[in-house]
C-alpha cells in the first residue's frame, strides 16, 4: 500500500508537467530544420488532446500590406469572409490598417489521430521561401517544419504561383477546459511587445489560464515575436479587444537573430534560460516515464500475487489510438432539464402566435429565444443521440423537458428558417449569391462529415433535405431533425421488414436504401447530391422536365451525360446565378452532385472528399471576387 501512496505522491508533484493543453514552441517553432521529425512535439502542430476532434476555432494575426482586407485575409486562411467581417464588426469590403490585429474564424480538425490543423492554401510569390511563408506571411501560425512536411516540393525548387498546402495551428478545448466554461482556444500570433500579463488583461482572462494552456512553468515566460500561443476564452473575442501594433514589426524575426521579449535583455542569458527550461521539461518527461513504469510494475506484481496464472500468460492490454478515439467520440454532454411550467410560460402556453411550423414553437427563455419541439412519441432515443453530438453545423440542443410521458426538445433558434423556405421565398439577389450558396453547401457537408467520421459508431442522418437544413442570422447552415438518425448499418434489411422500417423522403433516398434498407453514410452522400442541385437550380427535388414530372437528380444526371451539358444546365439554373462565371461554377457543382448520385455507393465520394472539393471551389471563388474588387478600384 505504501508503494501505491508513493506513486500517487510523485504523480501529484508532476501534475503541472503533464496537465497543460499544449506546449509553447518558442523559437524552435520557427525553424525549418525539423522536416523529418515525427511524433508529438511543440515544434509541430498542436496535438489532438481536446474534447472534440473538430471545432470552430479562431486565429488572431496582424494585417500586412499584401493581406490587409477582409477578402485577402479570409482567402489567406480559408475563412468565411462574412463571418470574418461579422466578428471584427466591419463590412466585407473593409481594408484594415497595417499591423491591425484581425480575428479569423476557421474550422479546426484532427488529422491522422495526431495533430489539430486548419487547412488552407497559399500561392507563392516571387522570392517566397518556406521560412518566409511560415514566419512572415502566416506570422508563426504555421510551423515551418510542418509546412515543409505538408508539401512535396524541395525548398530549393519553389517558384512563383506554385500552390502550397498550409496547415495552421489550432486546437479544441480539453474536457477540463470545457468544464471550466472555455469555449474557444484562440491561436494568437505574438507581437514584439506582447507579454502574458498584458494579453490576459486585454482579453479579460487570467494569466494562469494562458500559462496552463501553453505549458509554461513560470509566471513571466520567455516569448518570441511571430510565434503562437493559445488564449482560452469563454466567449468570442470582440473587435474592441484587438489593437493596432507598433509599425515596422512584420519583418521575418528569425532572419535577424531573434531576441526574446523584455524578460532577458542579454542573449547569453536567454540561451541559458532556454537550456534550463529544456532540462526541466526533459526531467519531467523522464520522471513521468519512471512513475508509469513503476506503477505498472507494482500493479502487475500485486495482480500476479492475487490472481496466480497457470499455463499461458496474458500480455498487458494497452490503450490504442483507436480506443482513445472511441472514448472521445462517445463523450456525452449533459442536457439541461427544463421544467414544464418554464416551457409553457416561454411559449405562451404553445400559442399559435408562437408556432413556427407544425409542433415547433419559439419562446423567450430569459433574454434568449429558443425553439421547443413537441414530440408525439417517445423521444428517448433521439435525446440520447443528441447528448453524443456536438458540432457547429448541427443544430445546437439546449435541453429537454418530460411531462406526462411526453417529450419537449429545446433547440437554438435559427432566425432565417429552413433552406427550403429560403430557396422558395422572395429573397434579394444579394442573399442568393454564389458565395452564400457554396458556404451553405460546405456547412452541410462538414456537419455530415462529423457524423460519418468523428462519432463512434458512425451515424447516418437518413433524412437530409432542404427543409431539415436551417439557417441562422448570418446565413450559416445547420442540420436539424434527427428523428430518424441512427448508427450506420453494415447489412441489408430483410425484404419483409422494408415496408415498416423505411424512413426518409422520396427524391432524396439512395437506391440501395430503397432496395435493401441499407443505411450507411453513403446514403447521406446521395441526399446531399440532391440538396446541392436544389441550391444551384432553386427547384424542388421533383420537377417538370420536358413536359413530364421527374426527379431533379435524374434530370441533371441526364443533362450532364448529354453532349450539350453546359447549355442544358443553363436552362435549369437559377437565373440569379447565370453568367460566364456562374455557368462554370454550376458545372463544377453539378459534377460534384453527379458523383454523389452514383448508383453504386462505393463509387460515391466520402463527405470528407466532398468537403475538400467544396473548399477548393470556395477558394477559387474568393480569388475571383478579389480580382473583381481590385479591378473596380483600379488595382493591377
Amino acid at each position: 500500500m505504501k508503494h501505491i501512496i508513493l506513486v500517487f505522491y510523485i504523480l501529484n508533484s508532476l501534475y503541472m508537467c503533464v496537465l497543460s493543453q499544449q506546449n509553447y514552441s518558442g523559437i524552435s517553432g520557427q525553424s525549418c530544420m525539423e522536416k523529418d521529425q515525427t511524433g508529438q512535439s511543440p515544434t509541430n502542430l498542436y496535438t489532438c488532446n481536446g474534447q472534440y476532434r473538430i471545432c470552430q476555432n479562431l486565429l488572431i494575426l496582424t494585417s500586412r500590406p499584401q493581406h490587409n482586407s477582409v477578402l485577402t485575409i479570409s482567402n489567406l486562411a480559408n475563412s468565411d469572409p462574412e463571418e470574418l467581417a461579422r466578428i471584427n464588426n466591419v463590412t466585407i469590403l473593409t481594408e484594415f490598417p497595417t499591423d491591425k490585429e484581425v480575428i479569423v474564424p476557421v474550422t479546426c480538425q484532427c488529422t491522422g489521430h495526431e495533430y489539430y490543423q486548419a487547412n488552407t492554401t497559399y500561392n507563392l510569390r516571387r522570392h517566397d521561401t518556406y521560412l518566409s511563408v511560415a514566419n512572415d506571411v502566416y506570422q508563426g501560425l504555421t510551423p515551418c517544419s510542418s509546412l515543409m512536411r505538408a508539401n512535396p516540393h524541395d525548398e530549393f525548387n519553389l517558384h512563383p504561383n506554385m500552390e502550397l498546402q498550409v496547415p495552421l495551428r489550432c486546437a479544441c478545448p480539453t474536457s477540463n477546459q470545457t468544464a471550466d466554461g472555455i469555449k474557444h482556444l484562440v491561436t494568437y500570433s505574438l507581437g514584439q511587445d506582447d507579454n502574458i500579463h498584458d494579453v490576459a488583461n486585454r482579453f479579460n482572462v487570467s494569466s494562469t489560464s494562458i500559462l496552463d494552456a501553453n505549458g509554461f512553468s513560470e509566471e513571466n515566460p520567455n516569448l518570441y515575436p511571430s510565434t503562437a500561443i493559445l488564449i482560452p476564452l469563454p466567449a468570442e473575442p470582440s473587435n474592441s479587444q484587438t489593437i493596432v501594433r507598433k509599425s515596422n514589426k512584420y519583418e521575418n524575426p528569425i532572419v535577424s537573430s531573434p531576441t526574446p521579449f523584455a524578460s532577458f535583455p542579454r542573449k547569453s542569458k536567454s540561451i541559458r534560460k532556454f537550456y534550463v527550461v529544456f532540462a526541466i521539461e526533459a526531467g519531467c518527461v523522464f520522471l513521468v516515464l519512471i512513475v508509469i513504469l513503476s506503477a505498472g510494475f507494482l500493479f502487475y506484481k500485486r495482480r500476479s500475487h492475487r490472481f496466480p496464472q497457470r499455463g499461458n500468460k496474458e500480455s498487458p492490454k494497452w490503450v490504442s489510438r483507436e480506443d482513445l478515439r472511441v472514448e472521445i467520440a462517445s463523450f456525452e454532454k449533459v442536457l439541461h432539464v427544463f421544467g414544464f411550467e418554464e416551457i409553457t410560460s416561454s411559449t405562451e402556453n404553445f400559442s399559435s402566435n408562437n408556432r413556427i411550423k407544425g409542433s415547433v414553437y419559439y419562446g423567450a427563455f430569459g433574454r434568449e429565444i429558443l425553439v421547443v419541439k413537441k414530440m408525439s412519441r417517445d423521444a428517448s432515443k433521439e435525446v440520447n443521440f443528441l447528448k453524443k453530438i456536438n458540432h457547429f453545423n448541427l443544430i445546437k440542443r439546449e435541453g429537454v423537458c418530460t411531462y406526462q410521458d411526453r417529450f419537449y426538445l429545446v433547440f437554438e433558434y435559427m432566425e432565417k428558417g429552413s433552406l427550403k423556405e429560403w430557396l422558395s421565398g422572395n429573397n434579394s439577389e444579394e442573399k442568393l449569391s454564389w458565395g452564400r450558396r457554396i458556404q451553405i453547401a460546405l456547412d452541410v457537408a462538414q456537419g455530415l462529415d462529423y457524423l460519418h467520421s468523428f462519432t463512434e459508431p458512425a451515424y447516418v442522418h437518413k433524412n437530409i433535405k432542404t427543409s431539415n437544413i436551417l439557417l441562422n442570422r448570418n446565413m450559416r447552415a445547420k442540420i436539424a431533425n434527427f428523428s430518424f438518425a441512427g448508427a450506420a448499418t453494415k447489412e441489408a434489411t430483410t425484404s419483409s421488414s422494408l415496408s415498416t422500417h423505411m424512413v426518409g423522403t422520396r427524391g432524396y433516398l439512395a437506391p440501395e436504401y430503397l432496395e435493401t434498407g441499407l443505411a450507411a453514410p453513403k446514403m447521406d452522400v446521395y441526399a446531399f447530391g440532391v440538396v446541392i442541385l436544389e441550391l444551384i437550380t432553386r427547384k424542388d427535388a421533383s420537377i417538370k422536365h420536358h413536359g413530364r414530372k421527374v426527379l431533379l437528380s435524374a434530370a441533371v444526371v441526364s443533362v450532364m451525360e448529354g453532349d450539350n451539358a453546359e447549355a442544358e444546365l443553363g436552362l435549369l439554373m437559377d437565373p440569379c446565378l447565370k453568367g460566364e462565371k456562374g455557368t462554370e461554377l454550376a458545372l463544377r457543382i453539378a459534377k460534384l452532385s453527379v458523383a454523389c448520385l452514383m448508383r453504386q455507393p462505393e463509387r460515391r465520394p466520402s463527405m470528407g472528399d466532398v468537403v475538400s472539393t467544396l473548399l477548393k471551389i470556395q477558394a477559387d471563388l474568393l480569388k475571383t471576387e478579389l480580382t473583381d474588387v481590385s479591378s473596380i478600384r483600379g488595382y493591377k
